[in-house]
């Protein structure tokens, strides 16, 4: 059911939560084959499918949770994404000193998205979204 409350808060979360996912996807592309080469020495298995697929998905998934177009769908996609991408980069329990705390906050960044990502899913994107307004009509 879509949130009829007139507030902006949801909106204003949306750019904010999108704001990862389209500038990571935007990198994705403009780097491709180093961010190619860094998946492949981490391990990620057809890493060059595997970070077109990243980005495809960060890029489509931000763009909806942004507009609010099938948000509840785009952030259940978003966090099971973020998955396998926390644990295969962000694996922390492998690392030591600076790196380690370095890849724990980023591990512990992915948790708090994939918290938003859970509530958004769970309470749909607000009064200012495609999906409110298609609801309307």
């Amino acid at each position: 059911m879509a949130n009829s409350s007139n507030s902006a808060v949801p909106l204003v979360g949306r750019i904010l939560m999108a704001a990862i996912f389209l500038i990571s996807g935007f990198f994705k592309i403009m780097g491709y084959s180093q961010i190619v080469g860094y998946a492949a020495s981490k391990g990620l298995p057809l890493a060059s499918v595997a970070i077109a697929c990243a980005a495809g998905a960060e890029l489509l998934g931000g763009i909806a949770i942004l507009i609010g177009f099938k948000t509840r769908i785009a952030a259940w996609v978003l966090f099971l994404y973020l998955i396998p991408a926390t644990l295969v980069f962000h694996s922390f329990w492998k690392l030591q000193g600076m790196e380690q705390q370095d890849s724990m906050i980023h591990f512990l960044k992915n948790l708090a998205i994939m918290g938003g990502l859970l509530i958004l899913a769970a309470n749909g994107p607000g009064a200012y979204s495609v999906d409110e307004r298609s609801a309307k009509a």
